[in-house]
């Protein structure tokens, strides 16, 4: 058997804390909002390789209970009444064990000092930015090596080459940006 990460988000915790999300929210872009999470957390989930269950609870989006899958994440809206909590408790309980790794973001301290308790890991809204806004630092220097590596394959010019032209190119555009000011 593998070793499996698992990943829980309260959706409107998280919309409600990242600045870009947070004011696509407050103009009346909520839709918006959960779109760009759910590709947000995507990305993340496929560089990370781990499971994630996104969860909205029916405070915006009253009267539906779904489940479904976008961008490869699983998107869950509770039903009315039930909080994001209240089903991330309930949730969790079932993949809890010694060959799975699970991880609770959210901000609400009671909610992580309960899914602590159970046994899951906890990491607030911020600390889950912080960690895709990594992994996207990670992917551009992963493709950037990767293709340092086929350009060196087919170039007949040396690495030191091509970073002296990478440094004058630069250069170049960083002169061309100052007199334009």
């Amino acid at each position: 058997m593998k070793r499996q990460d698992i990943l829980f988000v309260d959706g409107y915790n998280m919309i409600g804390a990242w600045p870009q999300l947070s004011n696509l929210k407050d103009q009346d872009e909520i839709a918006a909002a959960r779109d760009l999470l759910l590709f947000e957390l995507s990305n993340y989930r496929k560089y990370r390789d781990i499971s994630v269950f996104v969860v909205f609870d029916a405070q915006f989006v009253p009267g539906i209970s779904n489940t479904y899958e976008e961008y490869e994440v699983q998107v869950v809206f509770t039903q009315e009444g039930e909080t994001a909590d209240t089903y991330i408790e309930r949730e969790v309980a079932k993949f809890i064990n010694p060959l799975n790794r699970v991880v609770v973001a959210t901000s609400d301290a009671a909610e992580q000092w309960l899914i602590f308790q159970r046994g899951a890991l906890r990491q607030s809204a911020d600390e889950l930015l912080m960690e895709i806004n990594y992994a996207k630092v990670q992917i551009q220097s992963d493709v950037k090596q990767h293709y340092n590596q086929a350009l060196r394959r087919r170039s007949p010019w040396k690495l030191e080459q091509l970073e002296m032209l990478d440094q004058l190119r630069f250069d170049m555009e960083n002169s061309e940006d100052q007199t334009k000011k």
